[in-house]
């Protein structure tokens, strides 16, 4: 695997935030001795410096196709992360003994590690969309149909709804006897009519009568002299 060594050394100390990070013991094949490195953990890839302040890593481990394991070893809590294949490495690592949360760094890391390569992410992602088909499917059975919003909620009319083919028509203009309208046989002719209106449509849009000519009232006099004469 060929890397760009500057790219490298950018991530490597870049700001962007580490997985994990700390002191650990390095034992190499070679060189039997621990060496006390400065370990920063970001995505699948393990950097290591001499120092913290260190301004490019001294090696880079990437974290594919590795087992992280436990191991017995001389420094106490001790892990290795070993790669198949038969010339394959192993890195041997240990937590500081001196730390009084040894055993809980040694923890930290071994979990860290597991869980940084491109295939476990692959795992966690099936899984999760495993769980979110099962939950889509969990809601679509149980919510029986579809569901209304509480706003879309209506009334419905107590009373019956009367279609526009149902409404009762208009009436018929009245027909006329000697130049006058015969109301008697419009519908409602037993109200009496309004003296007060006057000729044209009313408020519904149905004709009204014309008014009644007011009578003529005889006086008392007229009646005397048109009546019989009472004399003799």
């Amino acid at each position: 695997m060929k890397l760009n060594e500057r790219s490298l050394a950018f991530y490597a100390t870049c700001d962007s935030p580490a997985d994990n990070s700390g002191f650990l013991y390095k034992r190499g094949e070679r060189h039997t001795a621990y060496h006390r490195r400065w370990f920063v953990l970001k995505g699948n890839m393990l950097f290591y410096f001499e120092e913290r302040e260190s301004r490019e890593p001294v090696g880079v481990i990437v974290l594919e196709g590795c087992n992280v394991e436990l191991c017995d070893s001389a420094e106490g809590f001790a892990f290795a992360i070993r790669f198949g294949g038969a010339k394959s490495r192993t890195y041997v690592l240990a937590a500081e003994s001196q730390a009084a949360m040894d055993q809980a760094a040694m923890e930290s890391w071994v979990k860290s590690l597991s869980r940084a390569s491109f295939d476990y992410m692959r795992l966690v992602v099936r899984e999760l969309e495993k769980q979110l088909e099962e939950m889509r499917w969990g809601l679509a059975g149980g919510c029986g149909g579809s569901r209304e919003s509480p706003g879309s909620w209506k009334p419905k009319p107590s009373g019956p709804e009367r279609s526009p083919e149902r409404l009762p028509a208009l009436p018929a203009v009245p027909p006329k006897e000697n130049g006058c309208a015969v109301w008697n046989n419009v519908l409602g002719a037993e109200q009496p009519p309004d003296p007060s209106g006057c000729g044209g449509h009313g408020d519904e849009g149905n004709p009204r009568p014309p008014p009644l000519p007011p009578r003529r009232r005889v006086s008392n006099g007229e009646a005397v002299a048109r009546g019989p004469s009472t004399f003799c």
